[in-house]
This record gives structure tokens, sequence and C-alpha cells, in this order.
């Protein structure tokens, strides 16, 4: 069952577990839909998270005990009608993995004892789930990562990463949407511009997407709009 807390006067957190799971992840995307499809316009912003999901609500309209009530109400209907559809897409990446830009694929495969090949073999060969978009418009948490490939955060971070970096950290990897300090192990770059001003989330991605990544070739790098 899921336990909820508050936060502040006007905003919950709902959490559903306490790891990184599918099954997890799979309730939080369900609930994103059943609480947005039952109270409406009374919530103002949702969150979601690996295995929690932030709840904001006009205070103006109701109170903490109310929404909570209708919260706890919400998750316990049937779901049917909220089934969430963003499981069923399958994003493609374009990502270039030449050394120009995958400024620690050297330290990953010191730290895996992998070669170039076998990292970017490792890295594209596997469907990633969308579980969270994180501190940036765009930045997705994708996992997890094959057990050969998991390697630490950097022990010091960048003060400025490139945009489109392909990184990794933990069981985890993402892409930067933007240049910004950052500690993830860093082994290519997309030609994509990862925010998408035209949609209501402004993502490419949306939590609970699925994710591939193409390794491509310098020359589609640069003909696709990437910067070295």
């Amino acid at each position: 069952m899921a336990r909820i807390e508050p936060v502040n006067e006007q905003t919950l957190i709902i959490y559903f577990g306490d790891k990184i799971d599918d099954d997890i992840a799979a309730d939080v995307n369900a609930a994103i839909y059943q609480v947005r499809d039952a109270l409406g316009d009374l919530v103002t912003d949702i969150i979601p998270s690996y295995n929690s999901m932030l709840v904001s609500f006009d205070l103006n309209r109701t109170d903490r005990f109310d929404i909570i009530k209708r919260i706890r109400a919400a998750l316990n209907a049937d779901a049917k009608s909220t089934e969430d559809e963003n499981t069923d897409i399958v994003v493609e990446i374009p990502v270039y993995y030449g050394e120009e830009v995958a400024l620690d694929m050297q330290d990953v495969c010191d730290k895996t004892g992998l070669d170039i090949k076998s990292v970017i073999e490792r890295h594209s060969q596997r469907e990633y789930r969308v579980y969270a978009i994180g501190f940036s418009p765009g930045f997705a948490y994708l996992g997890s990562l094959d057990n050969a490939i998991v390697v630490p955060r950097k022990s010091t971070p960048r003060l400025k990463v490139p945009t489109g970096s392909v990184g990794l950290a933990e069981n985890q990897t993402a892409i930067y949407p933007s240049s910004t300090p950052g500690g993830w192990q860093i082994i290519g770059r997309t030609p994509l511009n990862m925010v998408d001003w035209e949609s209501d989330s402004l993502a490419r991605v949306n939590v609970g997407n699925r994710v591939r990544f193409r390794p491509i070739d310098k020359k589609e790098f640069l003909e696709k709009g990437g910067v070295l």
C-alpha cells in the first residue's frame, strides 16, 4: 500500500516502495493517471520519481486531509481506464561514441575491464525504462545498465558537461539535455535535442517510455546537427 506524507502546506509525497524496480515504476506511472483523472485541477503539479510521486495541490480549494482522502480513493479505484500507454512507446536515440565526445570511455574501460567496443555493445544492445525526469527539463534517468558496465560517478564532477552527453552512473544511464555541471561518466553524445518545447512535459521522452541507443558514426552525428 502506498504511503502518503506531507512535505509542506500544499505538497505531499506518495511512496510506492524503497528501491528501483519495474513493478514499482509501473505503480508510479499508473498513479499519475489515476490521480490526474480523479482530482483534475485540484492538483497543480505531479513530479514522479523512481518509487515515489510528489503531488502539489490548490490550497484555496482543498486541504491536506481532504486531498489525502481523495488520493487514497483514486489509488484504490479501478485503474483500467487510466492504463499507462507510455510503456508502449520506444524512443530510439542515436549516439556517437567517438573519442572526441566519449570523455570518460577509457576510465570506464579501466574500471570494467572491457574494451571500447564491448562497452558500446553492452550500452546500446539493451532497452531502458525512463524511471524519472530529473533536475533539468529533459534529463531522463534510465535503467537499468548491464552489470558489466555499472560504474560509480566521477569523484570530481565536471563544472560543465556538453549538451547531449550520454553518461553512466551506478546502474543508470542518462543524457544531458543542456550544458550543466555533472559527475556522470561520459561515453558518447547524441545530436538530438532532448528538450521538446512543443510537448507539455518539455521532454523528448517521458516517464514509462522505453529507450534504445543506436550507435552512429561521426558523419551521421554531424549531419544530424551534432556538435563536437
